[in-house]
């Protein structure tokens, strides 16, 4: 099977996975507790009222011609507009207002895993049982084992009052005076100032978001290290006299990889579910904020496209997740097996 085929193959597979995550979410914002004419009405809103407000929405309608007209606004990228945040504002232009934030948010946090966890991973892998091996490891399993919530609240407040409890360091006004708290300004990128202040503003939230991976990264970067330096082709490789960094950077490093893809690739579904609380202790007002509040409001269209937005990005994640194993792995074939 060409690799083509595959990848078309993968995609006909992922479509009803795709229904299957649509239809859940339809039953779970239709048949459950959010009311968002209740919101729009609020509490002292009349019988009357109330009715009016269903006949308009639509509410009123049989649930399954509710979901027929639900899915096919979905399938087709119809995502209409919101009922309660920002009435008869469409769903783009509220994704595209809350979407920057998630984005640099998300950006910084895959940086911090990838460029800080693989590297101590690898780094105690080729050097076990040494005063690294022991500092690396332990401080991959205390960040793995932090919630995300306990440490955004310590941090913000530790780098709030980060002059009275580091020792004189004052971190709002180191570089550039940005505060703990707060959107960063992303309107002016090629400005260093503004780069500068934004990077700052989003880095504690990243570094938060970007732990648990990096715990992940380092943990399973170090075993797999291991497992490939006492491989009997490694053996092999010293035996026929490959330079000691060749080994390291074409052998070692490239198999090593290879379980630490679907770590890589989850750090998507982190950040889609991490960013959430995140994004709502550092008052980030990202797409992880807007959920929130869409679901703490009962707005239905809103709650129900982010969601088909999750499960498509879950989607294409895995089928990126397939294609990575192949570029990385050769041995990986076409027909479902290795």
């Amino acid at each position: 099977m060409s690799r083509w085929r595959y990848f078309a193959r993968r995609l006909l597979l992922s479509i009803p996975i795709l229904l299957f995550g649509t239809t859940i979410t339809f039953v779970v914002i239709r048949m459950g507790p959010l009311d968002p004419v209740g919101a729009i009405l609020g509490p002292t809103g009349d019988p009357q009222a109330y009715k009016q407000i269903e006949n308009q929405l639509g509410l009123n309608q049989p649930l399954w011609q509710q979901y027929i007209e639900y899915m096919t606004n979905m399938l087709t990228l119809q995502l209409g507009n919101s009922w309660v945040l920002q009435p008869d504002t469409s769903v783009y232009s509220m994704i595209m207002q809350y979407a920057p934030v998630t984005l640099w948010l998300g950006f910084w946090s895959v940086l911090i895993a990838l460029f800080i966890g693989i590297p101590l991973g690898f780094y105690a892998g080729l050097n076990p049982n040494t005063w690294s091996d022991y500092t690396a490891s332990f401080g991959g399993i205390v960040w793995r084992a932090m919630p995300n919530f306990w440490l955004a609240v310590i941090l913000t407040q530790v780098l709030s009052q980060s002059e009275g409890i580091l020792f004189g360091f004052d971190w709002q006004n180191w570089i550039v005076p940005v505060g703990v708290i707060g959107r960063p300004d992303l309107t002016n990128l090629t400005n260093l100032d503004q780069f500068l202040a934004a990077t700052k503003k989003i880095a504690p939230a990243a570094l938060v978001l970007g732990s648990a991976s990096m715990g992940n990264e380092m943990r399973i970067g170090r075993t797999a290290v291991l497992e490939t330096v006492n491989s009997n082709f490694i053996e092999t490789a010293r035996a026929k006299g490959v330079p000691p960094r060749s080994l390291v950077w074409k052998h070692i490093f490239r198999n090593a990889l290879i379980p630490l893809v679907p770590i890589i690739t989850g750090e998507a579904y982190l950040l889609i579910g991490g960013s959430v609380l995140v994004e709502t202790v550092f008052s980030l007002n990202g797409i992880g904020y807007l959920f929130f509040t869409a679901v703490m409001n009962g707005d239905l269209p809103l709650v129900g496209s982010l969601m088909f937005i999750f499960i498509l990005l879950v989607v294409i994640i895995n089928i990126l997740q397939d294609f990575l194993y192949t570029v990385i792995d050769p041995r990986v074939g076409y027909d479902g097996g290795a």
